[in-house]
């Protein structure tokens, strides 16, 4: 059984950084891991994705703002979000879906927030940013 905790959200200005935990508990070496967020009254949408052997992928609007990462252990996995700007409020997840192992990093990343039903989810941790 495969556990993950988020933590690290809360409230910024515009510009400013936060970054994000996910306690990860369970065997999830061997696929990827990824980030999710959800705005009110819009789709959850993948933000960040890492594969087993540390190669990541971002959605266009964060990239060159946000990092993820893992430790070595493979216990946590992280987002640092950095030029936080208002539309990256949201509800932020992280997640893993066995099922999406054989697809490419951005397919798995649409994949997954297209089924949220699937995989293993966080409870979620609020962003906001504020101007």
């Amino acid at each position: 059984q495969v556990h993950l905790v988020e933590s690290g959200g809360g409230s910024v200005q515009t510009g400013g950084s936060l970054r994000l935990s996910c306690l990860v508990s369970g065997y999830t070496a061997d696929y990827y891991l990824a980030w999710f967020r959800q705005a009110p009254g819009k789709e959850r949408e993948g933000v960040a994705i890492i594969d087993r052997d540390g190669d990541t992928e971002y959605i266009e609007s964060v990239k060159g703002r946000f990092i993820i990462s893992r430790d070595n252990a493979q216990t946590t996995l992280y987002l640092q979000m950095n030029s936080l700007k208002t539309e990256d409020t949201g509800v932020y997840y992280c997640a893993v879906d066995r099922g999406v192992w054989r697809m490419t990093a951005l397919e798995a990343l649409e994949k997954m927030a297209a089924r949220p039903g699937f995989g293993y989810w966080g409870q979620g941790t609020q962003v906001t940013v504020s101007s």
